[in-house]
């Protein structure tokens, strides 16, 4: 695993803090719990495809 994914997961966070700020500011909170909703759906789709390549790892490793 390599520290990109550190700065992707971090960028996608700053990036919905302010966005849903912004929102919030704007009278928008359906608006703003949306963009909250998409951002920790788009991490946890990365964070999934890393533990897939995880497991692959031990399978392969382990020869299972």
């Amino acid at each position: 695993m390599s520290i990109d994914i550190l700065f992707k997961i971090a960028g996608i966070g700053i990036l919905v803090a302010v966005l849903n700020q912004v929102l919030s500011k704007a009278g928008r909170e359906d608006q703003a719990m949306l963009i909250s909703i998409t951002g920790l759906v788009i991490v946890l789709m990365m964070v999934v495809k890393e533990i897939s390549g995880l497991f692959d790892t031990v399978r392969t490793t382990f020869g299972l």
